[in-house]
């Protein structure tokens, strides 16, 4: 349940749980883990922040330097200048639990308490390939990534990559030039752009998807941010697809994450002979699905764990749908979850006979449906 929208005018349309949430989860010592236990120990964050010291100890991980932090909360955190940056720069915050919050990261055990997003995050976008490689790309990975990821926004895929030098630029520069939806997750604050140059590349992220961070706009990137920042990568996408990384990667980190969530991991080769692919190919090697092309991406993901509504007003249970042509995507929605028969397929299509069979023998092959008997078909 959302919290009682605040009336101070320093806080307009910001309800005070986000508010809570924020003040804690900027808290030095407090990570996503620490703050889910002591909401699920005392019942809400503003119960956290005004609780007693024993009732805090309690909570496993909570010691006394941290109870002094989250009982002087308001001295560490200037939540009103925080709320007025975001307020000045277009910047929402999305609360874990909150409805604007994206459900894939509820899979994530550490998922983060507060997202700062600039842009627009849509339901759309869980189904999202990230895409992710070296900062040092060869010629080579970068014609690959924007190529690969022009091809999955034209698809009305959205592509979700890093901002970083090299492949992920490439990858967010491609998917724009496809007129697609985009998303960059930061290891800084959005108010801390890196590398600098990227500005402008985030503003035109912005305008077309999202760049978000769970980090305070005023957050200077620092090394260990970049590993923590891709679990929420690889849980904002069906699969991440690794183009161009050498052995040690932190693309290798997203493959893997994605993997203990359940994600696919994509590879795509690269010269044996290329320091660069080393880390892609071996990949491969260990089980990961060799890509091409972006039927091979949209062919190997399966059916979704939900089915989402595109923009262009469509519900997609598998992205394999996403290649139909019009005729194809007809009789696919004229067929249900439980068994049809095939001449309600055809009355609903309003399709000829003989155009329907070949059809349903077309997304038969796809595994799109399946033939329950002689008369009737399935949705997969």
């Amino acid at each position: 349940m959302d919290g009682p929208e605040l009336t101070s005018t320093e806080n307009p349309g910001i309800d005070a749980d986000t508010i809570s949430t924020l003040r804690l989860a900027m808290l030095p010592g407090i990570g996503p883990r620490t703050l889910t236990a002591l909401i699920d120990a005392l019942g809400s964050p503003q119960q956290v922040l005004d609780a007693a010291p024993d009732q805090l100890a309690v909570v496993p991980g909570v010691g006394p330097k941290l109870i002094h932090t989250i009982r002087t909360a308001s001295h560490h955190v200037d939540t009103e200048s925080i709320v007025a940056w975001c307020r000045d720069h277009d910047c929402d915050l999305l609360r874990k639990g909150h409805r604007d919050y994206p459900r894939p990261l509820e899979d994530l055990h550490d998922a983060p308490p507060i997202l700062f997003a600039r842009g627009r995050l849509t339901d759309a976008d869980e189904l999202a390939v990230a895409i992710v490689g070296t900062r040092h790309a060869t010629a080579y990975g970068t014609r690959q990534a924007d190529r690969i990821a022009y091809g999955l926004a034209k698809a009305g895929v959205t592509v979700v990559s890093g901002m970083a030098r090299g492949i992920d630029a490439a990858a967010h520069e491609g998917a724009l030039s496809a007129g697609g939806r985009t998303i960059a997750v930061l290891g800084g604050g959005l108010g801390k752009i890196y590398p600098p140059e990227h500005v402008g590349l985030a503003d035109a992220i912005a305008a077309d998807g999202a760049v978000i961070s769970e980090y305070a706009p005023d957050a200077k990137p620092r090394g260990g941010m970049f590993p923590q920042r891709n679990r929420i990568i690889a849980a904002l996408s069906l699969a991440t697809l690794v183009i161009e990384a050498p052995d040690r990667s932190g693309s290798l980190i997203t493959a893997r994450l994605a993997g203990e969530l359940g994600r696919d991991v994509l590879a795509l080769p690269g010269a044996v002979t290329s320091r660069a692919s080393r880390g892609a190919n071996r990949l491969i090697r260990d089980g990961a699905t060799l890509v091409q092309t972006v039927d091979d991406i949209l062919e190997s993901l399966g059916p979704m764990a939900r089915s989402v509504q595109t923009d262009d007003g469509h519900e997609v249970r598998n992205p394999a749908e996403l290649k139909l042509n019009e005729l194809e995507r007809t009789v696919l929605e004229s067929v249900d979850a439980s068994p049809t028969l095939i001449d309600q397929v055809i009355a609903r299509s309003g399709l000829p006979a003989h155009q329907v069979m070949a059809t349903i023998s077309v997304l038969e092959i796809r595994h799109l449906i399946r033939r329950q008997s002689g008369q009737y078909v399935s949705r997969i």
